[in-house]
């Protein structure tokens, strides 16, 4: 079982910039393909990106805007947000899966990943 901390959320201005980090611990980080979700007030948790088998994937309402990386000597997952909206703003969770278990067409339903941090508020102030 993994364990997943994420850290780095804070209040920004629009425009500016985060990074987000998601360090797991408990099991070899490269065992999992990786995510993030985000959920705003009354509303659904939604899919914004993911490291799958090696492939990245985005939410279309990120694209050209947010970016993944990881450092498996670090077992830390990153999100890069950048050109931040008011409509960014949200509790941002990561998630893991142990690699080869999740299919493409359900990689972005929140109920399709096992193992959730306790997310981190990031608030996009105008």
């Amino acid at each position: 079982q993994v364990h997943l901390v994420e850290s780095g959320g804070e209040l920004v201005q629009t425009g500016g910039s985060l990074r987000l980090s998601c360090t797991a611990t408990g099991r070899t980080f490269r065992d999992y393909d990786m995510a993030w979700f985000r959920q705003a007030p009354g509303e659904e948790r939604n899919f914004v990106a993911a490291i799958r088998r090696g492939n990245t994937h985005y939410a279309d309402s990120v694209k050209g805007r947010f970016s993944i990386s990881t450092d498996n000597t670090k077992n830390t997952f990153y999100l890069h947000l950048n050109s931040l909206k008011s409509s960014d703003t949200a509790v941002y969770y990561c998630a893991a899966n142990p690699r080869g278990r999740l299919i493409l067409s359900s990689m972005a339903q929140a109920s399709a990943w096992s193992y959730w941090g306790q997310g981190t508020q990031v608030t996009v102030s105008s």
